[in-house]
């Protein structure tokens, strides 16, 4: 009986009821865009990183697993990686920040070809020329570009020589020596990938690479995967933090004008309830009711358009950032949200429990 009072009362007030629910469920979308968004690009990078395939990677001294280093590390440690026992191929980059979170990367084609597999062209070819570029498919839907387009990179005109399926190593690509001269870092690179003749040897070879590279952190690929978390990057992490807080106000503050307004138009009724022996208790849990029937729909609301931010970014800028749906977050936005939703309600719902009802029902 309680229920469908509570459903006929919403459903009394169509317009309300939509505009409060989707108006709540922006507090979700936020916060699954956002985290969808931070895993989304971390599993994208680990993806890229993989497509290199390689086994051991080394990174600058001082550095953390995912960061983007300069050209730090000198370029005869790949010669010497090349050299050690169970290594089949070794090979630098030099990665270079061109704002944002675009980066370009500086490779030696042949051997990272050689490494990853090959390369898979969507249109054109490897670079040939020294102010030619390579890009990725998603980079080339974005900034609509094709075979044979002109992109300025570092204050410089690239000529596209190719566009290759994603999932390798980066976005952009250009010859290492060119990169490594255009930026003054001659002879020094961000990285080094290491692959062996056989995977069983990692931990193996990782041990030996130690006892020569004290400071370097030096990481198998499953190690490093690991570390492509919304945890370990503490920036983001605190970010995370902050949205969630807003879309508990967001929602208290929808709540508790939608609620507010209800109950002031709603007094007669309130006050027949109460004089047909209704409790403070009865009319408090039926507003309660009211106020968390608005919040699942507004969390099923706001997960069905973080499907739409996901089209979204992958339709305009699937380059620059990537959305995961991520699953486990569902119940927690949907948590927060009934609890912003309880929050904004109290009092509104304690101020019509309390009404007299004499008062309520000559209330005009």
């Amino acid at each position: 009986m309680v229920y469908q009072l509570v459903w006929e009362n919403l459903k009394h007030r169509p317009v309300r009821t939509l505009l409060s629910s989707l108006a709540i469920g922006l507090g979700v979308t936020m916060m699954l865009t956002l985290v969808g968004v931070g895993e989304g690009m971390l599993a994208d990078q680990e993806s890229r990183t993989r497509g290199v395939g390689a086994d051991i990677i080394i990174r600058p001294a001082g550095s953390s697993a995912i960061g983007i280093t300069p050209p730090s590390i000198n370029e005869r440690l790949v010669t010497w990686a090349s050299e050690q026992k169970h290594v089949k191929l070794a090979t630098g980059v030099a990665i270079q920040p061109i704002g944002g979170v675009s980066t370009v990367h500086g490779v030696d084609y042949q051997t990272l070809a050689t490494m990853s597999g090959g390369f898979q062209y969507i249109s054109g070819a490897p670079f040939r020329e020294a102010q030619e570029a390579i890009i990725d498919e998603y980079y080339a839907k974005e900034k609509k570009l094709k075979v044979g387009s002109t992109i300025k990179i570092l204050n410089k005109d690239w000529i596209v020589s190719g566009i290759f399926r994603g999932g390798k190593l980066t976005r952009m690509m250009l010859p290492i020596r060119v990169l490594q001269d255009m930026t003054a870092n001659t002879g020094k690179v961000s990285v080094i990938y290491v692959k062996l003749d056989d995977s069983s040897h990692t931990q193996a070879v990782i041990d030996e690479f130690k006892k020569t590279l004290v400071d370097y952190p030096i990481y198998s690929m499953d190690e490093l995967a690991s570390q492509f978390s919304v945890n370990n990057v503490p920036e983001l992490k605190a970010f995370i933090g902050v949205v969630v807080t807003l879309s508990v106000l967001f929602g208290f503050l929808v709540v508790f004008l939608a609620m507010y307004t209800a109950i002031l138009e709603r007094t007669r009724e309130i006050g027949i309830l109460k004089a047909l022996g209704a409790s403070p208790g009865y009319v408090l849990g039926i507003l309660l009711r009211e106020t968390l029937l608005l919040a699942l729909l507004g969390s099923v609301a706001g997960i069905l358009m973080s499907y739409g931010t996901k089209w979204l970014l992958a339709t305009f800028i699937p380059a620059s950032m990537t959305q995961s749906i991520v699953y486990s977050w569902w119940p927690i936005a949907a948590g927060v949200t009934m609890l912003g939703a309880v929050l904004g309600v109290l009092y509104p719902a304690m101020k019509a429990a309390r009404q007299d009802a004499l008062e309520s029902l000559s209330y005009d």
